[in-house]
């Protein structure tokens, strides 16, 4: 998986290409778990992200517990399977999902 980080102020955006599994997972979790210290919004951009599994969802709650509040993890571009996923989790409530 291809991953591209962009700061701006407190928000990070990630730009997520291919497909969040285990191993990207952890991937995914390096990169972004020393970030999460210095900014209070992360954006997921999933335009590119093609599947996700349930590896994934754990890495992006791990991520929700990190920055301690709801709502403060938005989704963009989440596609239609993406998103029903997220529906059937649960996580459409503690995300921001566009």
């Amino acid at each position: 998986m291809d991953i591209r980080k962009e700061f701006e102020g407190d928000r990070l955006t990630v730009h997520l290409d291919g497909i969040l599994e285990t191993t990207t997972a952890e991937q995914l979790m390096q990169e972004i778990k020393p970030e999460l210290k210095s900014i209070n919004y992360l954006v997921l951009d999933m335009a590119e992200l093609k599947y996700i599994t349930s590896a994934g969802l754990r890495v992006i709650l791990t991520f929700q517990k990190k920055l301690k509040s709801k709502n403060k993890i938005t989704t963009k571009n989440t596609n239609e399977n993406i998103r029903e996923l997220f529906d059937l989790t649960g996580f459409n409530k503690i995300l921001n999902v566009e």
